[in-house]
């Protein structure tokens, strides 16, 4: 199933793919060992990078892509148009339920996200155009989703 997604310039898709390779390489992954890095594009044209936080205590974990999320709300930065999510595996992954409920929170429905593959710069290189990037949007990933304008509803009296 593939849906179309908002548009945004060549450039700024390769600022905020970039900027998620960029991040994994800070991620703090010592139990999992499992990568991933994140990036937001703000629609003032930041770029605001996460990457997973592992913890001891593997409840205090945080991933990625809400890393990037909370330090972006944390500045006050709450409206984007892209993200894209990384990891070290060849394969272009999803974010994880959790994740997906946040980035429904703060992004349009169409919004385009981009799941770039651990290879996605050697794919490049060898003149794969899309590099094996998957482009979804959340509307696709949280089909039937609630999000904020559902507490907005007309309730029926008790």
């Amino acid at each position: 199933m593939s849906v179309t997604t908002l548009e945004i310039s060549v450039p700024d898709r390769e600022r905020v793919i970039k900027a998620a390779i960029q991040a994994k390489e800070y991620a703090y992954s010592r139990y999992s060992k499992f990568r991933v890095g994140a990036a937001l594009l703000s629609v003032d044209g930041q770029v605001i990078k996460g990457c997973n936080v592992e913890n001891a205590s593997y409840g205090g974990t945080i991933c990625a892509e809400r890393t990037a999320f909370v330090k972006a709300v944390s500045e006050g930065v709450t409206s984007f148009t892209a993200l894209a999510v990384t990891s070290d595996v060849r394969a272009p992954l999803s974010p994880c339920g959790l994740c997906r409920q946040v980035i429904r929170e703060f992004c349009a429905q169409k919004m385009p996200i981009f799941l770039v593959p651990a290879d996605y710069e050697a794919r490049v290189a060898k003149g794969e155009t899309d590099g094996g990037i998957k482009e979804t949007s959340i509307e696709e990933l949280l089909p039937h989703s609630f999000g904020p304008e559902d507490l907005e509803l007309p309730r029926v009296p008790a």
